[in-house]
């Protein structure tokens, strides 16, 4: 029997395999666009009623917007090595910033995403931040801004800190930058990208783009600042006694910092949450300048576009600041598609989904190889019909044995004691009453428990030095 073109792509999902070392005409671009420590604070989410982020709404518009995505891990190395690798923490060893992906043995040798699209003769070049700033990898890529090493450029620091009062915070602070936009990191690297758009390409480009803001410590432009009125600023909704039915352990990850006692009692919350909302109208506004030189450029219609956030971030919520929690705002991320001939414009999936399944989607969107052991699945049935039905919920793990499995509506985390916590999201958006003592959500637990690792890998090799709350 003769099998047409057309069947034999349909029998793949719509996208042609392409065999390591075959053509590449035709072959979609990709632009691979990473904010570091982006809640879900942007206007198409929802996440807070002053924010301003028009760029990154436009971008939402033109494809699929995925509003219940979640990260891996609540910190950032360990986030982006499971993403980049498509290995989970719990499989890598991989669960601090102080634990380099390449000295882990599980994923030491792994083929990164980048590299599995070097493999397909595409040119892949990045900029700014996208593995953890302390462990650049060179061998996934075939050029980098700044450099190989050097991967995000330097900003300017005001003269005298910190900004806020707060002392002994290190970058924990916030403030005007009394510097242009020209001079800031993350404009320098969305002129990089732009200029690589409307460069000729010979082959098919993977490129990714790094921004750092709202990443700490807060130091943005005037401007930015001055889009906010510190006075009528939206402080979160907050439960004083939120804490008293959590266990111990998530007592502690909440509290460890002392942040928020240091933040109210210096009265800095409503300058804190300005400050946030400042570096976010900020990276949308870089994130615009490079959706802008795509819309430009000769590739407009060829280019697949993926932004990702590497995890949220609290700011006051369960009296916590900063990540490292399993909690809705820790895990919550930003994450949309758009893709040329897959997607329609305006889409949103309400399923739940993990960052973890990038790597296999583009493989599917372009074309590519499958690529054996990735612990995602392709968002291609999503991305066709974003209601379509998905069974599956997103795992999430901070330190070893730590992991919340979030469904549609249930929010389960285990700790490493088997202590548990169990929210209804149907009821309780803002995971204010745990239910997980309650013998009626019994079957719920254990049903959402079927998602939790088989195994904790030990954790990988500590390099000492390295920031931990960076």
């Amino acid at each position: 029997m003769t099998t047409t073109r057309r069947e034999f792509l349909g029998a793949l999902g719509g996208a042609p395999f392409i065999l390591s070392g075959q053509s590449t005409a035709n072959k979609p671009n990709v632009l691979f666009i990473a904010i570091d420590d982006l809640n879900d604070w942007i206007g198409c989410l929802k996440g807070h009623p002053d924010t301003r982020t028009p760029n990154l709404d436009r971008l939402a518009a033109q494809g699929v917007l995925f509003t219940h995505a979640y990260c891996a891990a609540p910190v950032c190395n360990p986030s982006r090595a499971a993403l980049m690798s498509g290995k989970l923490p719990s499989t890598s060893g991989v669960y601090e910033n102080q634990q380099p992906m390449r000295k882990s043995p599980a994923i030491k040798d792994a083929i990164t995403l980048p590299q599995h699209f070097m493999e397909h003769g595409y040119r892949v070049v990045g900029g700014g931040k996208i593995y953890h700033g302390a462990y650049p990898d060179p061998p996934s890529w075939h050029e980098y801004y700044p450099d190989q090493i050097h991967n995000k450029p330097d900003d300017p620091l005001p003269a005298k800190r910190p900004l806020n009062g707060i002392p002994n915070t290190g970058h924990f602070d916030w403030g005007p930058a009394p510097v242009p936009d020209t001079e800031m990191g993350d404009w320098k690297v969305a002129e990089w990208a732009s200029r690589e758009l409307n460069r000729k390409h010979d082959k098919p480009f993977f490129l990714a783009c790094g921004i750092f803001r709202p990443h700490l410590p807060w130091y943005v432009p005037q401007k930015y600042f001055d889009m906010f009125d510190v006075d009528k600023v939206t402080l979160p909704n907050v439960k004083e006694d939120d804490l008293d039915d959590v266990p111990p352990i998530g007592r502690r990850l909440a509290l460890r910092s002392g942040d928020h006692k240091k933040v109210t009692e210096h009265h800095q919350w409503r300058q804190a949450v300005r400050a946030y909302l400042a570096c976010i109208a900020f990276a949308d506004a870089q994130v615009g300048r490079v959706i802008d030189a795509l819309e430009r450029s000769p590739y407009a219609k060829n280019t697949v576009v993926v932004l990702w956030s590497d995890h949220g971030w609290h700011l006051g919520q369960k009296l916590h600041w900063r990540k490292f929690a399993l909690w809705e705002e820790a895990t919550h991320n930003v994450f949309m598609i758009k893709a040329p001939g897959v997607t329609k414009a305006g889409a949103r999936c309400d399923r739940t989904v993990s960052l973890m399944d990038i790597y296999p989607t583009l493989i599917d969107l372009c074309g590519l190889r499958k690529r054996e052991g990735l612990e995602g699945v392709s968002l291609m049935p999503l991305l066709r019909n974003p209601a379509a039905a998905w069974d599956r919920p997103a795992l999430t793990t901070y330190l070893r044995g730590n992991h919340s499995v979030r469904s549609e509506r249930w929010r389960y985390i285990r700790y490493n004691d088997g202590t548990e916590e169990l929210y209804d999201h149907t009821k309780d958006p803002l995971e204010w009453t745990n239910l997980a003592g309650k013998a009626e959500f019994a079957a719920v637990k254990k049903d959402l428990a079927k998602w939790l690792p088989k195994t904790d890998a030990p954790d990988s090799v500590v390099e000492k030095g390295i920031d931990e709350v960076d």
